[in-house]
């Protein structure tokens, strides 16, 4: 692992044209290679995406193994470039009322506010950009390895102080964070069995949905402002959109909200529909009864 480290160190040094390309080649090797993950994202692809063409299917499939490959060797560059280096490789947007071009750190430290951050393969492009103007707070699943832990751990918290919390805290802390009017990074859109789940519509196929994001918006008072993490074109860097923060949100029915959630992040997939982490088992939990929808293999 320290040699993996090592490597990975190195590649942060290169120009970001040749890492994303060197990234890309490793996708193409890594989406020929890993048949289970492939049929995993075409699995998903074919429910939530019915009105494609199979090859047209195989082709986000493929160019999604690209983005995450690329995602990961580039999160050399978010944990040891230089802050400069970041501050031109990512391009933040704004929606009307913030700031043009600027993480919207009064709106988002005024009062307790929930970062609703789907899992798209940037995504830590956002958590860096927010890291490098306002501490933060956020769900974290320690890695076995202690080597690489530390290593992750320490490139998210290499800016601002962050706090740290694992499912094993349970909810308390978050709350707490939220109070103090400490930003909180939610990414509730992961299949994660039905317990504080409900089967809400993702794509129109019933998805085992967290309904923590309502729930706590509710228990808080807090307000929910979505931000999305992307690739520019020709690698030319990064863009991190803060969208409005929701109106009327959660509302008295949590199921209605969580569903209001999950409509919100298909829109944004259908925008950039490579950079969607396809190769998780979104729909792997069922409504009694119903069968799979992936190979007891995979």
């Amino acid at each position: 692992m320290r040699l993996l480290l090592g490597m990975m160190w190195l590649l942060h040094w290169l120009p970001l044209p040749l890492l994303g390309r060197l990234g890309k080649a490793v996708g193409n090797l890594l989406f020929i290679v890993m048949g289970p993950r492939r049929e995993i994202a075409l699995t998903n692809l074919r429910l939530t995406m019915p009105e494609l063409t199979e090859g047209q299917r195989r082709r986000i499939a493929r160019q999604h193994f690209q983005a995450y490959s690329r995602s990961v060797l580039e999160r050399s560059i978010l944990w040891w470039a230089s802050e400069q280096r970041l501050r031109r490789l990512i391009r933040v947007e704004t929606s009307a009322g913030m700031a043009p071009g600027q993480v919207p750190v009064a709106e988002m430290t005024g009062k307790p506010t929930i970062l609703l951050c789907p899992h798209f393969v940037c995504l830590d492009v956002g958590g860096a950009s927010i890291a490098m103007e306002a501490s933060a707070s956020s769900m974290y699943v320690a890695q076995k390895n202690k080597v690489f832990d530390e290593v992750l751990r320490a490139g998210r918290a290499r800016f601002k102080p962050v706090r740290l919390f694992t499912r094993q805290d349970g909810i308390k802390p978050i709350l707490r964070a939220l109070k103090e009017k400490l930003p909180y990074f939610m990414l509730p859109d992961m299949d994660f069995g039905d317990k504080d789940a409900e089967f809400v519509p993702f794509f129109g196929v019933p998805a085992a949905t967290l309904t923590a994001t309502a729930r706590i918006a509710a228990a808080t008072g807090g307000q929910v402002m979505p931000v999305i993490a992307t690739f520019l074109p020709n690698y030319q860097g990064y863009r991190v959109k803060f969208y409005p923060v929701w109106e009327n949100y959660p509302g008295p029915d949590m199921v209605e909200a969580t569903r209001r959630m999950n409509e919100f992040i298909e829109e944004r997939v259908r925008e950039a529909p490579a950079e969607y982490f396809w190769t998780h088992k979104r729909f792997k939990t069922r409504p009694q009864g119903q069968p799979s929808f992936y190979s007891k293999k995979r």
